[in-house]
């Protein structure tokens, strides 16, 4: 198949037109990356986002893997001089893997199987005779094949040898086995059953001890527990349909006539589907289940994985982060405005509490803190009331639970060791939760995407396919929100479009040896790093104090040169394009239309120089959980509580309501309307207002509902404060701390 008959097979199967297939095929094949080609390319691909840019992809490398795949069965059966213009011609006609591999089963070496055998004794033809189904004698036949040399001593060995051919024959026909496939896919039953003497060690699993349902009403997330659970031992597993309705369709296609012959075809059929067909198609409908759960459960980590990586920073704060401890204490951190490490302690609130006070109010006053951030796991909302009721602490500064998943493998991790070798771990995991807050995108980077405790299932999905869509996803993140070159770290510029780990680390080392880049053409004196590249990634590195402004924007050095002809045009500079709304309004954007630059682009430049390098997330919300609701044991049924999500799946949503146990809002409790998809309704790290319904301490489970709560919008200010993000004043802040500075002098 030639490369256009493939492109418009993409184009009919996306619904895109061909011309803009071939183009953003064309781009993919240059080297062009997704984030790059979706921003900077919209001329070529006629606007195309980043998914429609995906979807081409991953179906232009699915025909082209099934190309592969079809010239390779070709040449094998053409080498065994078995290639028929008709079968030849059924193959070039496949158009899915599973086709073409039936249509190849036939000649596809194999071990020895009894057919095998039973063709080594000469059986062969006897097989053929009770395919025609004649109405010559069958005994007489059979009789023929009596060999005592070949082990054949009997008519009725001669028959059990033909059919065990019979049941191969059956087996490996392209119609029978798509036939069956379907039926599996119709009215298969998915069953599981506890393993005997497991009932006590497989209590989790206990749900499924004994369930059955139709395999095609099986939501991802129960196919995958059941999975699990026979991996772990605890169940066994079986995917089956109704065993009479697969004869009935085998015998239709088999047994033309009610004769000797056609009865042999029957029992090879009862055979054949039991031994060889039903486990088949089996374990093809279990790989093609697995596969269709893995994406599902897949694509849920990717989103709940996007929108924690796209929540709202606080931005560059002086930041106090808390790091909670009860035997051990608290690790306490100042970090500056840029996230660097000032100072570290420890306190203890609970048998020192006086003290601890003074070591905060003393770091509050000494770094002008600006912000405590609190890590939410054990203990964190006693130190959270513990800071609230430091009454000399300046009510300006907010207090902030922030959620600490996955510090603990940053804080032990090689980038958390090479950045503060001296320290140890925990001092670590508070500077990351206080990075956290000031920049989730930037912190959440440094960690494996698994660790940070979203998704559903992540460790029994496919880990590859796994790995690759969350890389995708966070390069989509980073790229959205742009980097600022001189500040961001090894691990966030690795994410940035057309860079990875070798030449993020050579513009680190280009940054520590020559300081800060002053221009984003300097990109090009990294080793390594050659045209291709540059075009791929300068567009989204920003310099904030650049000699160019327009390097702390968007807008590609690629297209530099037309936005010196607007400001030259207007008699003016590209300062003052930036900072004058009616300079920008005389643009007259179709005079700068050419051959390479369009109206997407433009438009895009001229929405750039009205807010230049402008972050995309949204504005800091402060959010506050129910006060003197700490632990489960303080809640009761019917309370109705602020919360934040932190996890979407397929069946529901976790809401963390302060009481270090995350409460579960099952599917059907998220609306009062009928919802079929969570993510429609809520999204990780939404706040939201809850009521409990039902209290499970023993097994530490809590059951939530957001139904009749409203929204957000909704909610009461007492319960939860939607502020916006604090506009801290300079002579504010020193009036509001001069008593701290009194008490504890300069």
């Amino acid at each position: 198949m030639t490369d256009t008959q493939l492109y418009f097979k993409v184009s009919d199967k996306l619904n895109i037109d061909a011309k803009q297939v071939v183009a953003t095929v064309r781009l993919l094949d240059e080297g062009g990356t997704i984030p790059f080609i979706a921003r900077y390319r919209k001329e070529a691909t006629g606007s195309l986002d980043e998914v429609a840019i995906m979807q081409i992809r991953d179906e232009i490398e699915r025909l082209r893997e099934l190309e592969k795949r079809r010239e390779a069965i070709l040449k094998s059966i053409e080498t065994q001089g078995k290639l028929t213009e008709d079968l030849k011609e059924k193959i070039l006609d496949a158009e899915t893997i599973s086709k073409l591999e039936d249509l190849y089963l036939p000649y596809k070496p194999k071990r020895r199987t009894k057919a095998t055998i039973a063709r080594e004794k000469g059986l062969e033809p006897l097989a053929q005779f009770i395919l025609v189904q004649g109405n010559a004698s069958l005994e007489d036949e059979a009789a023929k094949f009596i060999s005592i040399e070949k082990e054949v001593i009997s008519i009725e060995d001669a028959l059990h040898g033909a059919r065990d051919i019979i049941a191969e024959i059956i087996t490996e026909d392209a119609n029978a086995r798509e036939q069956i496939r379907n039926l599996f896919k119709q009215k298969a039953t998915i069953k599981s059953k506890v393993v005997s003497g497991k009932e006590e060690e497989g209590a989790k699993f206990e749900d499924y001890f004994d369930w059955e349902e139709p395999l095609s009403q099986c939501p991802s997330h129960r196919l995958l527990a059941m999975r699990r659970g026979e991996k772990e031992d605890f169940l066994f597993l079986d995917i089956k349909p109704p065993v009479d309705d697969a004869l009935d369709i085998l015998n239709r296609i088999f047994v033309k006539v009610k004769n000797e012959c056609a009865n042999q075809i029957k029992l090879a059929v009862e055979d054949g589907y039991a031994r060889l067909l039903q486990p088949s198609i089996e374990a093809e409908t279990r790989s093609a289940t697995k596969e269709l759960a893995d994406d599902k459960a897949i694509d849920v980590f990717a989103q709940n994985i996007r929108e924690l990586l796209l929540s709202s920073p606080l931005g560059q704060k002086a930041i106090l982060a808390i790091d909670p401890g009860i035997r051990t204490g608290c690790k306490v951190v100042a970090l500056d405005k840029q996230g660097k490490l000032l100072a570290d302690t420890v306190i203890y609130p609970q048998m020192k509490k006086t003290e601890a006070e003074n070591i905060v109010l003393a770091f509050c006053a000494k770094h002008l803190i600006e912000a405590i951030a609190i890590g939410n796991g054990t203990a964190g909302r006693e130190t959270e009331a513990f800071i609230r009721a430091i009454d000399i602490l300046p009510k300006e500064i907010p207090v902030i639970m922030v959620n600490e998943s996955g510090a603990s493998i940053y804080s032990a991790s090689d980038v958390a060791r090479e950045e503060f070798p001296d320290k140890d771990i925990t001092v670590r995991g508070a500077v990351s939760i206080g990075r956290r807050l000031a920049d989730p995108l930037a912190e959440l980077v440094k960690l494996d995407p698994k660790s940070i405790g979203v998704g559903q299932y992540q460790h029994d999905v496919d880990q590859t396919k796994l790995k690759n869509k969350l890389d995708e996803v966070v390069s989509s993140c980073v790229n959205a929100v742009g980097v600022e070159l001189n500040t961001a770290s090894k691990e966030l510029l690795t994410y940035v479009s057309g860079l990875n780990s070798r030449l993020a680390q050579n513009i680190v080392e280009y940054r520590n040896e020559n300081g800060a880049f002053k221009t984003r053409f300097q990109l090009k004196e990294i080793s390594g790093l050659g045209e291709k590249t540059f075009e791929q990634c300068a567009g989204f590195l920003r310099i904030n104090k650049a000699e160019n402004p327009l390097d702390k924007s968007a807008v590609h050095p690629e297209s530099y040169e037309v936005v010196e002809r607007m400001a030259k045009d207007l008699h003016t500079t590209i300062n003052d394009l930036l900072t004058n709304k009616e300079l920008r309004k005389q643009i007259k954007i179709t005079n700068y239309v050419s051959d390479t630059i369009g109206l997407p682009t433009l438009r895009d430049i001229v929405n750039e120089l009205e807010k230049p390098g402008r972050d995309p997330r949204k504005s800091f919300e402060i959010f506050s959980f129910a006060e003197g609701i700490e632990r489960p044991e303080d809640l009761h049924e019917g309370m109705q509580l602020p919360g934040i999500v932190t996890n979407v799946t397929n069946f529901g949503a976790f809401v963390d309501i302060g009481v270090h146990q995350d409460g579960l809002v099952h599917i059907s409790h998220l609306s009062d309307t009928f919802v079929d998809d969570p993510n429609k309704i809520v999204k990780v790290h939404q706040q939201v207002m809850v009521t409990v319904l039902e209290l499970d301490l023993k097994r530490n489970r809590i059951a939530l509902s957001m139904k009749g709560n409203g929204n957000m919008t909704t909610a009461k200010s007492s319960s939860i404060k939607k502020e916006k993000e604090p506009a801290y004043d300079a002579n504010d802040m020193q009036s509001a701390l001069s008593a701290l500075k009194q008490k504890f002098g300069k």
